[in-house]
């Protein structure tokens, strides 16, 4: 790197951290989740406002590969973090209103999106039109989960009936969406000449579920209590890297290998070391590693050009993504005898997309399944989707209070939700 490249990639990271800290505390006063904030961020020193002058004065164009590359560690890092958090006693403690609502609401926005990709495919299709079409059904289907947990939280809804079937259901949404995308990527022959290697996937998942998760289980009961000491921290990072390396080498996305890393690290025993690796990672990655993400993607929207065809077609996005979700939740909350009010909120919830939903728009652009026009149409969806959630949610429950306090029901068939004083731990924004 030159002088000149060293003091503009670190200005226009000063720049970008200040300005995403800025509009997510902004965000958060108006009662949206700062994840809006910092994506608008990002979209703002894009091409959409002043032709990119923004961008190409902060960020010239010779380190911007530096960027990417920060950009992928911030979202595998976070990714990391989101199979950190992933609990599978949620979805046992739930009852079976969280697989049918979770089913119910993948399925359906998985078909209606597929529907719209066949109509979309004259002006946006690409090569690959099995890709493309099974990549927008996924990409309607998402659910966020850290998003959803921090909107909980932040209401006082976490341990409450409606916020504990809301976090199951969205777990199990995160675990089907990933296991949809990987199978996308596997059959999309995104791999190249060496497709082959994807037949190794199947026994790298067998063997971190069977053989590591197993053995860290073991280390972990045979060390008591463990701390998070230099050495353990350097052991982890070093994990969560060569896994992601592993997957990318597979042919699958180095996001998968990310999270399932996450999800391997034993539960028992290690609550406080889980604890500390959330809170060092997800300080580093919140702070500098995930606005270089969102500039990064920002940097790829482009609503500058939009006209009435590509307003149609974000109506069309936009009834599909919301419509589809809403309906599948709230008809499955209803057959199992969940109130009006209650299925609405948990349907409300369940459209929440966020960074989740980012990350998996760059993963399609990266690897062709979308354009750069459909790409720009469906990060605005995912902005306006997790923007409504709060101002739906106050609408239907209202404000939440601090004497609102719930008891340890986790039934789903109780007349109102309650509101609990304690926020959920390790929610990631």
């Amino acid at each position: 790197m030159t002088t000149q490249q060293t003091i503009s990639l670190l200005t226009g990271l000063a720049a970008m951290v200040l300005l995403a800290r800025l509009l997510g505390a902004l965000a958060r006063r108006l009662g949206q989740p700062a994840v809006i904030g910092e994506v608008l961020a990002g979209i703002a020193l894009g091409p959409t406002l002043f032709h990119g002058a923004i961008s190409d004065a902060l960020l010239p164009t010779d380190i911007r590969p530096l960027l990417g590359a920060l950009a992928a560690i911030g979202v595998a890092v976070f990714m990391f973090i989101v199979g950190l958090e992933w609990d599978a006693a949620l979805i046992r403690g739930s009852g079976a209103i969280a697989p049918s609502v979770s089913f119910s609401s993948i399925l359906l926005p998985f078909g209606l999106g597929a529907a719209l990709a066949l109509y979309l495919m004259q002006d946006h299709g690409t090569g690959n039109k099995t890709a493309f079409v099974l990549f927008m059904g996924i990409a309607m289907s998402i659910t966020a989960f850290p998003v959803l947990a921090r909107i909980l939280t932040d209401r006082g809804m976490a341990r409450t009936p409606l916020g504990v079937v809301a976090l199951a259901c969205a777990s199990i949404d995160d675990v089907l969406a990933w296991f949809l995308l990987a199978g996308v990527v596997a059959v999309s022959g995104s791999a190249g000449p060496d497709e082959w290697r994807i037949l190794l996937a199947v026994p790298y998942l067998l063997g971190m579920l069977f053989l590591l998760r197993p053995a860290l289980r073991r280390l972990a009961d045979r060390r008591g209590s463990l701390r998070l000491t230099p050495t353990v921290f350097a052991c982890i990072l070093a994990g969560l890297l060569l896994s992601s390396a592993a997957t990318e080498w597979l042919g699958l996305h180095y996001i998968f290998g990310a999270f399932l890393f996450g999800v391997v690290l034993p539960r028992t025993g290690t609550e406080r070391l889980r604890h500390e690796v959330h809170d060092r990672l997800g300080q580093m990655s919140g702070t500098l590693l995930l606005p270089v993400f969102f500039l990064v993607a920002g940097l790829k929207v482009d609503l500058s050009g939009l006209d009435t065809s590509g307003l149609g077609d974000l109506g069309l996005i936009l009834l599909v993504a919301v419509g589809g979700k809403f309906i599948g939740a709230f008809a499955a909350a209803r057959l199992n005898r969940m109130p009006v009010r209650q299925s609405a909120a948990l349907a409300t919830l369940m459209n929440t997309r966020g960074l989740t939903e980012l990350i998996v728009l760059n993963v399609g652009l990266q690897l062709g399944f979308l354009d750069q026009e459909l790409y720009s149409l469906m990060v605005v969806m995912a902005v306006v989707t997790t923007a409504m959630a709060g101002p739906l949610l106050t609408w239907l429950l209202g404000r939440p209070t601090n004497d609102d306090l719930t008891g340890p029901d986790t039934s789903p068939e109780v007349a109102e939700p309650a509101h609990s004083a304690e926020p959920a731990k390790g929610s990631a924004p």
